[in-house]
């Protein structure tokens, strides 16, 4: 990657870890982040990489070897004169894991100059048209408490994982919130992702740990999703029994950010209304730094992470168009 963007020209280069990050220094009035994990999630071996015509199957064609694709070509298209705003590509390492690991956070550590802008977008998935903001992402372990016993007397203890029944039923009669948030309908989330319990074949638990992902629309800070959570669950936790909720990880929503006027602009060259970011990316990030951003790129926002993902030429094409328009405008 670092070494496309060092031939493109009019570009300095600068490579902080696993990440690259090329800028213009033109002068123009307005800076645009164009920016992409270069990470995906693992392939396995029944997930090869095939090329079919102009699809290209495999896990990361989407999410987002398509959009980088597209990033790298604009680079090497649209330079000089013809660039109606200064550019500022972020390719950054570790997206798809924990976001203490975030190529973003350590490019800040390092050189927080370097991701300033006046507006960003994301080369996510999203079938060429915006997705705006993002949903946050609260997750929470509920650990519920009991008291030991022999299996063969089970009623002189308490049973940690049949007190899961309760909480169970009210994660799974969850009815999330469809708020709009600037013309965007988001649709809020819970799911049980986890449950882990038990001491041995022969004993009663005294524990048992249920892992809830909770997704939240941007209307939301975290603390107010944490409260919601808590207010659902209260009726079924017993703090007697040692009963409570731990947050082990969060991360926030973002506002769709669509009055900025080059990601209002870009909303017009797709041909399609906008619509709302339901998972997380990285648009929170610079939401969080006052950088109004959206999620824009070739690729089904579907089949990310799928046995089937995969991008088209045409996908690529179209995305390119937009953006190509954007630039140079």
């Amino acid at each position: 990657m670092a070494a496309v963007l060092a031939g493109c020209g009019g570009l300095e280069v600068i490579r902080i870890g696993d990440n690259v990050i090329a800028r213009t220094g033109l002068g123009r009035s307005q800076r645009l982040i164009l920016a992409g994990h270069l990470d995906t999630v693992p392939p396995s071996a029944d997930m090869p990489l095939r090329r079919q015509g102009d699809v290209l199957w495999g896990l990361g064609a989407a999410d987002m070897k398509g959009g980088l694709a597209v990033m790298l070509e604009l680079a090497r298209d649209i330079t000089g004169d013809r660039l109606g705003v200064d550019v500022t590509w972020v390719l950054y390492a570790a997206e798809e894991v924990a976001r203490a690991h975030s190529g973003l956070l350590e490019i800040e550590r390092a050189a927080p100059e370097l991701l300033r802008g006046d507006a960003a977008v994301l080369g996510e998935p999203t079938g060429a048209r915006i997705e705006a903001g993002c949903q946050g992402v609260l997750k929470v372990d509920v650990v519920l408490g009991g008291a030991r016993a022999h299996t063969a007397r089970p009623w002189t203890g308490i049973n940690a994982v049949h007190r899961l029944t309760p909480v169970l039923a009210a994660v799974a009669s969850y009815a999330g919130r469809e708020p709009v948030v600037d013309g965007c309908r988001y649709r809020e989330a819970l799911q049980a992702v986890r449950v882990t319990g038990g001491v041995a074949g022969n004993v009663v638990p005294d524990s048992a740990v249920l892992s809830l992902n909770h997704r939240f629309a941007p209307d939301r800070r975290a603390d107010q999703a944490e409260a919601a959570l808590r207010e659902l669950l209260a009726p079924v936790l017993d703090p007697g029994l040692g009963d409570r909720l731990e947050v082990v990880d969060m991360s926030p929503a973002a506002p769709p950010g669509l009055d900025h006027p080059l990601l209002a602009r870009l909303c017009g060259l797709t041909g399609h209304p906008p619509r709302a970011k339901l998972g997380w990316t990285d648009v929170a990030f610079f939401s969080e730094r006052g950088i109004p951003a959206v999620n824009f790129g070739p690729g089904d926002p579907e089949v990310a992470h799928r046995a089937d993902e995969r991008v088209s030429g045409e996908e690529l094409v179209e995305a390119y168009r937009a953006l190509a328009s954007l630039l140079t405008a």
